[in-house]
This record gives structure tokens, sequence and C-alpha cells, in this order.
């Protein structure tokens, strides 16, 4: 499932869950992963789940970094609802377009999560890209 407006249901606590702020840069993608790993097993996902929700936040990750502006952060925030993982990324772009969902990095994107948005938001002097994605373990319905 893809679609171009934001998630409902981010928690409105801005002390919930996992938050990254990042260097919009690929050397900076192991982290974002190894953190995304270890949220799904603390979530009892199975091993294919876990390895579907790393490539899905690596994908989403390496989208918006090939969107950034120079010099500017990528954040990731993971939030835990109901036993399932989702993901808020978001980078400051020049582009007021969001990503080619017609790419083969797209499909393979919406083919790991249980469904992907994004959306663009203006800014005073740009736009943020957001992808956001949602994982559900094996279990959870």
């Amino acid at each position: 499932m893809s679609h171009t407006e934001p998630l409902s249901g981010e928690s409105d606590d801005p002390l919930a869950g996992v938050e990254l702020r990042m260097a919009a840069d690929p050397t900076q993608l192991s982290i974002v992963r190894a953190v995304a790993a270890d949220i799904a097993m603390r979530q009892d996902f199975d091993l294919d789940s876990i390895e579907d929700l790393k490539l899905a936040v690596d994908e989403a990750c390496s989208t918006l970094i090939s969107l950034a502006a120079p010099s500017t952060v990528l954040s990731a925030r993971f939030i835990v609802v109901n036993g399932a993982v989702q993901v808020f990324t978001a980078v400051g772009s020049k582009r007021s377009a969001p990503p080619d969902r017609d790419s083969f990095g797209w499909r393979v994107l919406s083919a790991l999560v249980d469904s992907v948005t994004t959306w663009v938001a203006p800014r005073s002097d740009a736009y943020e890209v957001h992808i956001d994605l949602v994982k559900r373990s094996q279990g959870t319905a």
C-alpha cells in the first residue's frame, strides 16, 4: 500500500519512541539499520520480519539522502504501537516533489512493509520530504 499523505496514529507524546538525527550521508545508514533491527527484536519479530524492517528503513533513508539538500539532517523516529513498528523519516530538500513512487526502490520498499507513505512539507526556505512506514510482526493483524 502506498499513499501520499501523513500516517495517522503517530504519538502526540514527544518523548515516545526513539529518534535519531544524523547527517544525511550514506555512511550513517548502518546506525539506523541497527536501531531498526534492535527495536524489531524487542517486539519479538521473526528473523524475516527483522530483515524486512532493516531493508525498508535502509531504502527509505537512502532515498531521502538522495533528495537531501547539502549539509542537512536526516531524522528517523521509531514508535511501537500495538506490536507494530512505525518509522517516520524526514530530510530537508530543495525539491518540492515526493520520491518517485514508480521506481524500483519504491516497489521494493512497498513490498517489505505493511504500509508506506510519502509527503512533502513546505519550510521557510526549502521543503521537508518524509517517508513513513509501518511494519507489523507476523502475529499482529
